[in-house]
């Protein structure tokens, strides 16, 4: 795979990381993909969201970074730089000094704008009480998905600056096919396959594989109709450092999703 230059070179990246009051040092922080299903008003507690509330409860960040299949954008990706969210379903602060360095650091503009659900609805189980400082990065649908893939690896300091990043979205997300199949919750047989077979790459370190999920031809159209979903998984394995533990956190497949979610470090 041909990958971009990089966005930043590392002594002015390791510059702006350096900033007094914004960023301190910190044990480094895991990697969250949160394959996301629950977006009821109020808060229910399954099995699904024990599970991301057992996440939350493992770390103590001192802001959370979130990469959501809800928030799309065409020509630049974007960053939050509100000082607070009034999103009803999870009103946080926000984190703008984080955001205007991603700015600088990735070359990403600014936004003022609420949590989609894609965040609120894994936030408000990772991160119960609405304490930690919050942000959010755009997809930028119009660029490649090498792109993507570099513009994760320059956030890869921010995890030793206790800066907790997720990805949020679904690694089978084909939500017409499963309107087609309410009588029933039991998942295509293309989606499991799908399913397991990101689920072994993952496992073998396979990464590339995953970014060119597409010569799997019929199962990863079914499964992958449209990209945004499955973005955010590839931004989390960019972050993952070479080694490092990858942890299967949950696992669900109903009619055409899959609710995999995973922890990296």
């Amino acid at each position: 795979m041909a990958f971009l230059p990089l966005l930043k070179d590392v002594q002015g990246m390791g510059q702006l990381l350096q900033r007094p009051g914004v960023f301190a040092e910190s044990a480094k922080m895991p990697v969250f993909f949160v394959g996301h299903k629950d977006f009821s008003k109020t808060p229910r507690l399954t099995p699904f969201t024990k599970s991301l509330r057992s996440m939350g409860a493992s770390v103590k960040p001192s802001s959370i970074l979130v990469i959501s299949a809800h928030w799309l954008t065409l020509g630049d990706p974007y960053v939050t730089v509100n000082t607070s969210f009034t999103t009803p379903e999870y009103p946080s602060k926000g984190s703008p000094e984080t955001a205007k360095t991603l700015v600088e650091l990735a070359s990403v503009k600014e936004e003022y704008r609420g949590l989609d659900h894609g965040a609120w609805s894994v936030l408000r189980h990772i991160a119960p009480g609405a304490d930690i400082p919050v942000l959010q990065l755009s997809i930028d649908m119009e660029k490649p998905l090498d792109y993507h893939y570099q513009l994760a690896r320059q956030l890869r300091p921010l995890r030793d600056k206790g800066v907790l990043i997720i990805g949020s979205g679904n690694i089978v997300h084909n939500l017409e096919l499963s309107a087609l199949k309410f009588w029933s919750k039991k998942p295509y047989d293309w989606a499991v396959e799908f399913d397991q077979w990101a689920k072994n790459r993952i496992d073998e370190r396979d990464f590339t594989s995953l970014f060119s999920y597409y010569k799997l031809g019929r199962i990863a159209d079914l499964a992958v109709p449209t990209l945004d979903h499955y973005i955010p998984m590839l931004y989390c394995l960019a972050l993952c450092d070479l080694n490092e533990n990858i942890t299967h956190t949950y696992e669900e497949l109903n009619r055409g999703g899959s609710f995999r979610c995973f922890r990296i470090g």
